[in-house]
Order: structure tokens, then sequence, then C-alpha cells
């Protein structure tokens, strides 16, 4: 099959490599359409690995995958389903392939309506990752929430947070350009932090009544210091983001922390005993009209711009949120 690999950093080749094997319990599912996820390209992408992790192991770095099965072994998914799916680890703890590549072979299948390409059903990956993570706050119409960053993760929280009937959903980033996004998504306050007082914009929005949560989707090493430092007095902070542990990590801010005694959660479904059923409940949502996750899309690219998206993702360009890559060549 025809695939991409990661030969060095920020370099992605054409490559071939064998068709995956199905084993008992999996599928085989012809990919139409993958997105690039924030952590495709922090975490693997940009940095220097050492050369001989390189090449990566064909269609990585990609985890957004949507297409149809072609060969199923396991009796619950037909062979014509549509499905979003999830990679899978070998035997050795490796993934054993990636969304940049024509097959791949899982045992984790979200299925999808019939109606629809599945371009428009695939951000529903992500925002399905998002709504197993906003589970964690409970209740929102007794809540002002805040969310550290707007780009697609943030967003989604944005949305979630708004149409739960948040009392306040205030989006903070660095770009107005996603702000200006986040109000699309139901913010009903904005602050871009590299302008405004963070603190003092937040107390203006909220009549000085603060908020209950904050979300760290900043991608940022001291995104959680921040949370801590804006959320109110024994709220909650909900911490989403995956950063690269280099050679300066953070220090968290324990002090400050114990003195307001805040609950931090970190978060993550991939790491769950159920990674799909989050993903399958936002698909449903969409289903019934209650949010559509593909407004995150604004940019498309077919298989030969793969190297070109990746950079445009990594370098927010060009007012980028989310692109989707059709792979059908």
């Amino acid at each position: 099959m025809k695939t991409y690999q990661l030969t060095g950093p920020r370099k992605l080749e054409a490559a071939d490599a064998p068709d995956p094997t199905v084993a008992d319990g999996q599928v085989l599912l012809e990919i139409e359409h993958v997105s690039i996820c924030g952590s495709d390209t922090h975490l693997r992408y940009e940095p220097t690995f050492a050369e001989e992790q390189y090449p990566f192991t064909p269609g990585m770095p990609c985890h957004e995958i949507a297409g149809t099965i072609v060969e199923s072994k396991n009796p619950e998914y037909a062979v014509g389903q549509r499905a979003i799916v999830l990679t899978e680890r070998n035997a050795a703890g490796e993934i054993s392939s990636g969304g940049l590549a024509e097959l791949i072979s899982t045992s984790r299948v979200i299925p999808l309506p019939d109606y629809g390409g599945t371009d428009e059903w695939i951000m529903c990956q992500p925002s399905g990752t998002v709504l197993y993570s906003a589970r964690r706050w409970g209740t929102t119409d007794d809540k002002r929430i805040a969310v550290l960053g707007q780009g697609a993760i943030g967003l989604s929280f944005t949305m979630i947070a708004a149409n739960q009937g948040a009392q306040e959903v205030i989006a903070i980033d660095l770009e107005d350009y996603r702000l200006a996004k986040s109000t699309e998504f139901g913010a009903t306050a904005t602050i871009n932090a590299d302008k405004d007082d963070v603190v003092e914009a937040i107390a203006e929005a909220t009549d000085g009544q603060g908020v209950d949560v904050v979300v760290d989707a900043s991608g940022d090493a001291d995104g959680i210091n921040q949370a801590v430092n804006l959320v109110n007095p024994r709220g909650l902070v909900i911490g989403f983001s995956l950063v690269e542990t280099g050679t300066n990590p953070t220090v968290f801010r324990h002090q400050e922390w114990m003195r307001k005694e805040v609950r931090v959660i970190p978060t993550g479904s991939a790491g769950s005993d159920d990674a799909t059923s989050c993903i399958a409940d936002m698909v449903a949502l969409r289903d019934r009209g209650w949010m559509d996750p593909s407004r995150l899309t604004t940019h498309n690219h077919d298989w030969s711009q793969i190297p070109e998206a990746y950079d445009m993702y990594a370098d927010r360009t060009d007012g980028i949120i989310k692109t989707v890559i059709s792979i059908k060549q």
C-alpha cells in the first residue's frame, strides 16, 4: 500500500509498505479521510528524535481516521460499514500503523451513519475525546467555565459547555482568529492573553464572580499553572494538554494549588478502559443535530499535499483550525 512516513524532524516522505494483516476481532479499513491532531505535530512531527527512531511506523503520526470497512473478522462490523477507527498497539507496545496510508487494521471501531461523507464525520473523533473529559465538570447550568486554548480541542470544550448551558463560557487564546471562531461555537466572552490582563478580563466578564472551572487545552507546559491561577478557590481544573517533556520542565506551583484547594483532574480518553464510546456518543449527538463538530474544519488537502498540511498545522498559518485530508488518490 501507499503510505507516508516521518523520516526526520518535519520531514514526511511517500513510501510503500506491506498491506496490514487482519487478526480475529479486527477489521481492515480503506482510509478515506484523516485529520491532524496537535499531539501529532508538537509531540512527533516537530521534535528531533534519535536517528535510530526514524523512520516512524508507516502512516504515523496520524490517528484521526475515517473510511469504509473492506474486510472484517469481527461479527459486529460488516464489509461496507463506514467508520471512524482508532490506532492499536502491537505486542511490543508500539502503534502498529497510522492514518497516512491507504489501509489500516484495528479492532477499535466507531460505526458511522450512512449519510454524508466521512469528511463530515471525522471531527467527531477529536470532539468525542473532549466529551470524555468534559463529563468531569458535572452540571454546567450552575458554573462559569474558562477554556485555555482555542484550537480544535479548546473549541470543542467551548462548544460542549455552551450547548450544556454553562452560565459563562470564556475562551482564552493568543490568536484573534481562534477567538473569533470560539464566538461562533458559543463563547460568551473572549480574552486574548497576549493583549489583555486575563485575571482582570475574567473579573470583568463575570461581574467579579470568577470562574468555577478552567480547562487547560493550551498545549503549553505552563498551562496547568495558569489554570490554577485563574480558577476560583476550591474550583476545578481539567487538564487535557499533552506537552513535550523536554530538558527544561515546568515547575508546578504547589503552594498556590494548596492554598486555593483546587481540584486538578487529568483526563485522556486514549488511556481509558473504553476509548471508543465517547466518540460514538459524539457521533450520535451529531446525528441528532445537537452539535456539529464538522464546523471545526477550515481547510482541505489531498494526498500529495500531506507534507504541506502538516507544515501549515504546525505553523498555524492561514487561519487553520483543522484540515481534512483526502487519502483516496
